[in-house]
Parts: structure tokens; C-alpha cells; sequence
């Protein structure tokens, strides 16, 4: 299928790279000509404004925007859908709110457009693993673009699906990393009481190894602890400030309203405002996981 993209950053540029790689064409823009350039190499046409896209894309046009949510995603859905023509689509693969979702699909909808909010998991390491797809939004429209899907899940079989209406996909996606950021605050609050029962010098990069295999809390973020560990035992010029994208404050304040306790939830994301006021081992390594699996910042204590 041909598709464009907006937004090359660390997941709209490996997005866009495993769909190259599985024989779909890539029209490309960021407004840094570097990224797009970066991309020329593995086949996809490179665009210099989103005109310039749209102009280089068939009917039906598709495109998918990986921006940050708020304005940002605001703005370009929107430039975009007033360069649509009836019947074609774009797709949300960033962090939205749900309720922005939901909103936008019906104003789409008007306009003889349709939207697709795709919750995406699978971090900067996506392009060679897979991603992970919520979708949420019209089933015709969920099987025009399957393909596409297919392409970036792990395999064509698993890993996507449709799993609701408009706005649905973007608030499994929001669940999803609530429950992300309560498993890696129990694997940080675990590895800081073994790291400070000193009398028994636990390796635990050894440790984390270990759990990797048959354990019953073996995962991913298991392996990328145990990277790190192995790599830098002490987190040493690690900042143990930990930020939050926004999802989890949005998914605590919906349990909320909806009157469903979710203590560990809400306490891991406390955590996430306390780390930014101490040097806690948990907290750099919940910095560093972060790192691991999204590139974000982990810039060394400004005391060092």
C-alpha cells in the first residue's frame, strides 16, 4: 500500500522504515529535512511540506501522523483534512486522548474523511520487533488498511486489532501504560532493596539475567533491566528524574470518574513526580528503562 507519513521522530521514523522494509511505499515529512533524508535510503520518497506530500500520494490518500498530543496533533490533522479529498483517511499513531480522538473522527466524518486512532507500543525498537496496535475506529476502514497492520505488528497474525470505536484505540493504549508504569515501578522498588542489602554483594545484572528465563515475571522490560544492570550496575550519571508523557495522569483521573480504585496506578505515577526531587536507585532505573525502550532523556544530576 503507498501511505505518508508526518513525524519522523524515534517511532514515526522506524514506522515508517518497517513498512519500506515490508514492500509498502512511503511518501515522508518532517520539518527536519535531515530525518527526512535519513529515510531516502530505504526507499521512501522524500516530500518538503505536507502540500508537497498529498501531492505526491494516489487516491485514496492515507496518512499517518506520529506527533506529539495536544496542538501539535491538532494542528496537522486538521491541515491535512482540509487537503483531503472524499474518502480518504488518516491515522493517529501518537499518544492522543481519547476524548480528542472521538472529537476529531466526527469532524472527519463530516468532511467525508475518516480517522483511525492507533494506540502504538513496541518503543525504538519496533521497526525490527513489531509494534503493537490498539485500533480504534470503523471496521471498513480498520480492513482497508490491514495490510498496513499487518506489516507492523510482529507477525501478520497477531500483536493488532480493532478493538473498538473511534477514540477506543487511544484508551487501551492509555491503560497500557498505566499498567506499564506499575510493573517497572515494582521491578525499580525490587532492585533497590536487593542493591541495598550490601552484606550478600548481589550482581544484579546476575539476577536480572536469572528472572529472564522461566521466571514468572520474565518479560521485555525484564531484558532491558538486565542490559542495563550488566552494563552500569551503579546507574552511575543517570538522572533519577523521571518524566511522564501524560497518559497515566489522564488514565488516573478517568478511574476517577468512573469510580474504580487503582491505587498502584496512581502511586507509580507519584513515584514519577517524587523522582524529580531525590537520586533514588529506583528512580534511575526507572530512568534508564525509559531510555531503553522509548530514547527518552536520561541526562546525568546537575550536582555531578
Amino acid at each position: 500500500m503507498e501511505l505518508g507519513v508526518i513525524g519522523l521522530g524515534k517511532m514515526g521514523s522506524g514506522l515508517a522504515k518497517r513498512l519500506l522494509k515490508g514492500g509498502h511505499s512511503i511518501v515522508a515529512f518532517d520539518l527536519s529535512l535531515e530525518l527526512v533524508d535519513s529515510l531516502v535510503p530505504f526507499g521512501a520518497t522524500p516530500a518538503h511540506s505536507i502540500e508537497n506530500l498529498l501531492d505526491k500520494l494516489a487516491p485514496p490518500k492515507i496518512v499517518w501522523v506520529m506527533a506529539p498530543a495536544g496542538e501539535t496533533t491538532e494542528a496537522i490533522i486538521f491541515h491535512v483534512a482540509r487537503n483531503l479529498s472524499t474518502g480518504d483517511g488518516i491515522v493517529d499513531g501518537g499518544n492522543s486522548h481519547f476524548l480528542d480522538s472521538m472529537r476529531r473522527a466526527k469532524s472527519l466524518e463530516a468532511m467525508g474523511l475518516f480517522l483511525l486512532d492507533v494506540g502504538t507500543s513496541g518503543g525504538i525498537r519496533g521497526w525490527e520487533q513489531g509494534y503493537s496496535l490498539m485500533i480504534g475506529g470503523h471496521p471498513g476502514n480498520f480492513n482497508q488498511l490491514e495490510p498496513i497492520f499487518k506489516t507492523l505488528a510482529p507477525n501478520p497474525e497477531s500483536g493488532y486489532g480493532l478493538v473498538g470505536p473511534s477514540g477506543a484505540g487511544h484508551f487501551i493504549k492509555m491503560v497500557h501504560n498505566g499498567i506499564e508504569y506499575g510493573i517497572m515501578q515494582a521491578f525499580a522498588e525490587g532492585f533497590e532493596i536487593i542493591n541495598a542489602k550490601s552484606e550478600f554483594g548481589f550482581n544484579l545484572g546476575n539476577i536480572a539475567e536469572i528472572w529472564s528465563s522461566g521466571s514468572v515475571v520474565r518479560s521485555w522490560l525484564l531484558e532491558l533491566i538486565t542490559e542495563i544492570l550488566i552494563s552500569n550496575p551503579d546507574l552511575s550519571k543517570i538522572s533519577s528524574a523521571v518524566e511522564d508523557s501524560g497518559e497515566t495522569r489522564w488514565l488516573v483521573e478517568e478511574s476517577i470518574k468512573l469510580g474504580v480504585p487503582a491505587p498502584i496506578i496512581s502511586l507509580s505515577l507519584l513515584e514519577r513526580l517524587q523522582s524529580r526531587t531525590t537520586n533514588q536507585f529506583s528512580h534511575r532505573l526507572l530512568s534508564s528503562l525509559r531510555n531503553s525502550f522509548g530514547g527518552h532523556s536520561m541526562s546525568e544530576p546537575e550536582d555531578k
